[in-house]
C-alpha cells in the first residue's frame, strides 16, 4: 500500500510540475517547439497560387548590373512607381527606406561642385534641374504607394507619420504588440507623399527563424501596421479599415493564455494572432513565379496582366544588399518574400492556427494521458508499458501532425511527450525498482535454504517459483544424529547449542553446495529437497553425492572432537549420521496458512525418505537410498539392502545402501563384495537359507566393520528362517516395525 501511495504521489508531482512548467514555457523546450512545427512545415509546405494578387518587383543582381549600383537615384523609382501605376498596381509597397536625401539629386551634386570652376550658365543651368526626392514625391503621391520605417529601440527625434490611426476593441494592444522607442523613417518629403506608412519590422526567434510576421506595431504611444497589412488594407480600399481586437472585447479571453491581441480584422479578412499581434506563416517553397525583375519593368517588357490589380511589393533579392531571412522551410529568402507570404496566405484564407483553447487541451490531454500510461505501467509492468508508452507518445504526435496538416491548427506534442517520457522513465524505474525489491527477499528468504548460484537463478527469474504448489519429481534428503539423546547428556543449553550449530553449518554447506534445498531442521536433524524450486537434471545425484560428503564431514568433526575431548582429558563420543533420500512426485510450494507459510514438500515420497533414514539404524548402513534414486546412481557404489516395507506403506520397496561414489564402485573389493552379497540376497529370497548362512563368513570379512550389522541382522533372519520356515507366500520381504 505505501509502495503504491508512493508512485501515485510522484506521478501527480510530474504532472503538476510539467504543468508550470508549460505555464512558464522556458525558452529550450520553446525551441523544440519550433523545430516540430518547422517539421511539419517542410513536409506538408503551402503550395503556391501563380493566381495570387501579390507580385515582387525584384531589385536581383542582373537589375543592378543593368541599371548601376544600388542605391539607385530617386527618379529610377521615380520611373518605377509611374509605370506599375498605369500598368494597374493596386497598391505599390517599398520595403525599403529612403532616409536620406538622394546624393544624386542635383541640389545635392551641385554642394559638391561649389568649388569647381564652372562657366556660369553651366551653373545656372545645374541649379534648376528638377530634384530627383521631388520627382518621386510626386510620382508617390500620384499612385497607391506604402512607403515603410524600421522601428528602433534608441529614441528618436522624429516618429513615422501617421498615415491612418489603427483602431481596436477591447484592452488596448499597445501592451501586447512589439514597441521601439524610435524609428529610422524616410525624409520628409517621401514621407508625406505615400498613401500609407507601414512597419517593415520583423521579429525572428531566439534561433534567428522567422516563423511568425506582426500585423501591428508600436512606436513610441503611436500604433502602426505592418507593411503586409497596411498593403493588404489599401488593396481593398484606399480608405479601408484595420481595427485590432484584444482581449476584453466583447467578453474575448484567451483560455489557458495570458492576455492580449486576438485578432485583426483588415477590410473583409479577419486574421488570427498570437497574444502579440503576429500571425503564424504557413511559407511555401521559394518560386520564382512571384518576382517581376526591376530591369524587366523599366525595359517594357513586363505585360499589364502580371501587374493589373494585384499588390507590388519592391524589394531586393540581390545577395550583396544583405536583406535575407531564414524561414521555417529552412530557406534563406529575400525578407520582402515574407510580406509577399503573409498576403497570399490572408487572400487564400489559408492561415496557421494556435487556438485559444490550444494550451488548456494540451495540459488536459497530458493529465489524462499520464495518468492512464501511470495506472497501466503500474498495473502491466515495464515492457507491456513500454508499448503502451510508444503508443501515447505517437498518438500524440499524429494527433499534433494531423491537426495541423489537416486543420491548419498548431498543436503543441513537446509537452505531452515530455511529461510521457517522465513518467514512462519513472514508472519503469518504480516497477524495476519493485522487482528488484522482490528479488531481494527472493534472496534474502531462500538464502538461508538454497544455495547462493540457486538463489540468484530464481532471484533473476522470480517466475520460476509456483507459489501456491507445484507437482514436481524431487530427491528428498533426511539426516539425524544417531543416539543424539546420549550425545547430548550433561551438555548445558549453550553448549549444545555451539555442538548443533558447528554439526549442522557443514552439512548444510554441504547440500547448499550440490544444489539442494533445505526444507527445515528437526532439532539434531536436517531436511533438503532438490529439483526445486528451480530444474536440477542431475538431482538424484547430487543428493546421493551430498549424502557421502556429508559423513566426510562429519568424519573431519569427529577428529576435530576427538583432539579437543584429549586435550581436556574427556573422552570423545562419535558422532554417526543416519540419511535416507528418495525420488518421487511430490508437491512444493509455499505451504501453510495466509498469516505464515513455508516453502516445502510433502507427499508420500517424504514418508518413505524420512523411513529410509530411520531404517538405516536398523541396518547399520549409514546412507539409504530408494529404487528409483538408485536407478539414477547406478554407477555408485550401491548395494541392495533388502526388500521392505516401511512402516506405514502396505507395499513393499526395494531398498539401496550406498557404500562411495563411481569410483569405488571400480574397485575389485567393492565388485566381489557387489557380487558376493547378491549371491546371498538370490539365495536369500529363494529360501535357500542354509546356503545363504554359508555364505555369510566371507561377506563378513568382505564388509568389515561397516557392513558387520548388516550382516549379523541377515544372519539372525536366517536361523530364524532355518527354525520357523516362512509362510509359501513369503516373497522376500521384511515388515519394519519401526520408523
Amino acid at each position: 500500500m505505501a509502495s503504491r501511495l508512493v508512485y501515485w504521489a510522484v506521478v501527480l508531482a510530474i504532472l503538476l510540475v510539467a504543468g508550470l512548467v508549460r505555464l512558464l514555457d522556458p525558452t529550450p523546450i520553446l525551441r523544440l517547439r519550433h523545430i516540430v512545427f518547422d517539421t511539419y512545415q517542410q513536409l506538408a509546405p503551402r503550395s503556391y497560387d501563380p493566381a495570387a494578387k501579390v507580385r515582387i518587383l525584384d531589385v536581383d543582381d542582373e537589375s543592378l548590373q543593368r541599371i548601376g549600383q544600388w542605391a539607385w537615384p530617386r527618379t529610377v523609382h521615380a520611373d518605377i512607381v509611374t509605370r506599375l501605376k498605369d500598368l494597374g498596381a493596386a497598391v505599390i509597397a517599398y520595403d525599403v527606406i529612403f532616409p536620406e536625401r538622394d546624393r544624386l539629386s542635383p541640389s545635392q551634386v551641385f554642394k559638391s561642385w561649389r568649388s569647381a570652376a564652372l562657366q556660369p550658365a553651366l551653373y545656372e543651368s545645374l541649379r534648376n534641374l528638377p530634384d530627383h526626392d521631388q520627382v518621386f514625391a510626386e510620382a508617390l503621391a500620384a499612385a497607391p504607394t506604402v512607403l515603410g520605417f524600421i522601428g528602433t529601440a534608441v529614441a528618436t527625434d522624429m516618429l513615422p507619420r501617421v498615415a491612418r490611426a489603427v483602431p481596436f476593441a477591447g484592452d488596448h494592444p499597445s501592451h501586447f504588440v512589439p514597441g521601439f522607442d524610435g524609428a529610422a523613417v524616410n525624409i520628409e518629403p517621401l514621407e508625406k507623399s505615400a498613401s500609407g506608412i507601414a512597419s517593415l519590422n520583423w521579429l525572428p526567434e531566439n534561433d534567428q527563424v522567422a516563423r511568425r510576421v506582426p500585423t501591428v506595431l508600436r512606436v513610441g504611444d503611436q500604433l502602426y501596421p505592418s507593411l503586409f497589412a497596411e498593403s493588404l488594407r489599401m488593396m481593398q480600399s484606399r480608405s479601408g479599415s484595420m481595427i485590432v481586437r484584444s482581449t476584453g472585447a466583447s467578453g474575448e479571453s484567451l483560455f489557458g493564455e495570458r492576455a492580449g491581441v486576438t485578432a485583426v480584422r483588415i477590410g473583409a479578412y479577419t486574421l488570427p494572432t498570437d497574444a502579440t499581434g503576429q500571425m503564424w506563416l504557413r511559407f511555401t517553397p521559394s518560386d520564382q513565379r512571384r518576382m517581376i525583375p526591376a530591369h524587366a519593368l523599366l525595359d517594357g517588357k513586363v505585360d499589364r496582366s502580371a501587374i493589373e490589380g494585384r499588390v507590388i511589393l519592391v524589394g531586393t533579392s540581390a545577395a550583396g544588399l544583405f536583406d535575407l531571412r531564414t524561414t521555417a522551410l529552412g530557406e534563406s529568402v529575400p525578407g520582402v518574400v515574407m510580406h509577399a507570404q503573409a498576403i497570399e496566405q490572408v487572400l487564400r484564407g489559408d492561415f496557421l492556427v494556435r487556438p485559444d483553447y490550444a494550451t488548456g487541451a494540451e495540459l488536459a490531454f497530458m493529465l489524462i494521458t499520464g495518468l492512464v500510461l501511470a495506472y497501466l505501467i503500474f498495473h502491466v509492468g515495464a515492457t507491456a508499458g513500454a508499448l503502451l508508452g510508444a503508443l501515447g507518445v505517437l498518438s500524440v504526435l499524429a494527433a499534433s501532425w494531423f491537426a495541423f496538416r489537416d486543420l491548419n491548427w498548431l498543436l503543441d506534442p513537446i509537452y505531452p511527450l515530455i511529461a510521457l517520457t517522465l513518467l514512462y522513465v519513472y514508472g519503469t524505474f518504480h516497477v524495476y525498482w519493485g522487482s528488484e525489491r522482490d528479488r531481494e527477499r527472493v534472496r534474502s528468504a531462500f538464502s538461508h535454504y538454497m544455495s547462493p548460484v540457486l538463489v540468484e537463478q530464481l532471484a533473476r527469474d522470480p517466475a520460476r517459483l509456483k507459489l501456491g504448489g507445484e507437482l514436481r519429481e524431487v530427491s528428498l534428503l533426511f539426516c539425524d544424529v544417531r543416539g543424539f539423546t546420549t550425545l547430548s547428556e550433561g551438555l548445558n543449553a549453550e553448549e549444545l547449542t555451539r555442538f548443533l550449530n558447528r554439526l549442522l553449518t557443514p552439512l548444510t554447506n554441504t547440500i547448499l553446495d550440490n544444489s539442494g534445498t533445505i526444507d527445515k531442521y528437526m532439532g539434531d536433524g536436517i531436511m533438503a529437497f532438490w529439483n526445486a524450486p528451480l530444474d536440477d537434471p542431475a538431482h538424484e545425484r547430487n543428493a546421493v553425492r551430498s549424502a557421502l560428503e556429508m559423513l566426510a564431514d562429519v568424519d573431519r568433526l569427529n577428529a576435530e572432537w576427538a583432539s579437543e575431548a584429549e586435550s581436556q582429558g574427556l573422552r570423545h563420543k562419535p558422532v554417526r549420521l543416519g540419511i535416507g533420500i528418495n525420488t518421487a512426485p511430490c508437491c512444493v510450494g509455499n505451504l501453510g496458512s495466509e498469516q505464515r507459510f513455508d516453502y516445502s514438500v510433502i507427499g508420500d515420497g517424504v514418508n518413505v525418505a524420512s523411513r529410509l533414514e530411520g531404517q538405516s539404524k536398523v541396518y547399520g548402513v549409514p546412507i539409504l537410498i530408494g529404487e528409483a534414486t538408485a536407478r539414477a546412481v547406478a554407477d555408485m557404489a550401491l548395494i541392495e539392502v533388502d526388500y521392505v516395507s516401511v512402516k506405514g506403506k502396505s507395499e513393499a520397496v526395494h531398498v539401496y545402501g550406498v557404500l562411495g561414489d563411481a569410483a569405488l564402485q571400480q574397485a575389485p573389493g567393492f565388485v566381489e563384495l557387489a557380487a558376493a552379497h547378491r549371491a546371498l540376497l538370490e539365495a536369500y529370497r529363494g529360501r535357500r537359507f542354509l546356503e545363504a548362512k554359508a555364505m555369510l563368513p566371507a561377506l563378513e570379512a568382505l564388509g568389515g566393520e561397516r557392513l558387520a550389522h548388516l550382516y549379523a541382522l541377515y544372519r539372525e533372519r536366517v536361523t530364524d528362517h532355518l527354525r520357523t520356515p516362512p509362510p509359501p507366500d513369503w516373497d522376500g520381504r521384511a515388515i519394519a516395525d519401526t520408523k
